[in-house]
């Protein structure tokens, strides 16, 4: 059997780290290659020879798990760019099957998104539902009350008070837009923090 030369090796890794990476641009991937490549030659030459070649791969860890913290770093930098809440998700999504502190983000920006569509659709619907939409409190017990953002569906809940009346509609208009725009802008620093600290690695995936 013939041993694998080094470069072998090299090209057999970024072949299969390129082919994980599509949906990037032809671009950016090329430059990612290149880069990684130039790491590899530089940390497994050793008086003119490459005899680390082995140790440099294993740096780089799998070219599954290393391609998707490059899509996730993709993803995450055209939410920056779009600042749609959608693509702040799918990126953050990414994010989230990589590390513990994205899935904190993700839950939290989650959360952040639900109530402000959630005040904005209560803001929306109170004209067409005036009497049963609003934000709501009732007794649940001699010392038990609880506030209810409802979207006027079904009726009215037993005993309960309608708090803002007519004034929800600015209210939750205001509020539901400006949780959304505090979310966006907190996801994006959050990748953004994300992103540099990766930017600060010689190589991504790296030590």
């Amino acid at each position: 059997m013939t041993a694998t030369s080094p470069h072998e090796k090299i090209g057999s890794y970024l072949n299969r780290l390129r082919a994980l990476l599509r949906g990037m641009g032809n671009d950016e991937i090329r430059e990612i290659v290149e880069e990684l490549r130039s790491h590899i030659l530089e940390k497994s030459t050793v008086n003119g020879e490459l005899t680390g070649v082995d140790a440099a791969l294993a740096g780089l860890g799998r070219p599954e798990a290393l391609a998707s913290e490059y899509l996730t770093d993709s993803a995450l930098a055209r939410a920056e760019v779009s600042r749609s809440p959608f693509r702040i998700l799918a990126g953050l999504f990414r994010w989230a099957s990589l590390s513990v502190a994205g899935f904190f983000v993700l839950i939290g920006s989650l959360l952040g998104y639900f109530l402000g569509v959630a005040f904005i659709l209560c803001a929306l619907l109170k004209p067409i539902h005036p009497h049963t939409a609003g934000l709501w409190m009732y007794q649940r017990g001699p010392s038990d009350w609880e506030l209810s953002l409802r979207m006027g569906f079904g009726s009215a809940p037993a005993g309960g008070q309608d708090v803002l009346g007519m004034w929800i509609v600015p209210i939750g208009l205001a509020l539901g837009g400006g949780l959304v725009l505090l979310t966006t802008q907190f996801a994006i620093w959050c990748a953004r923090s994300f992103r540099r600290s990766r930017a600060a690695r010689p190589a991504l995936g790296t030590s």
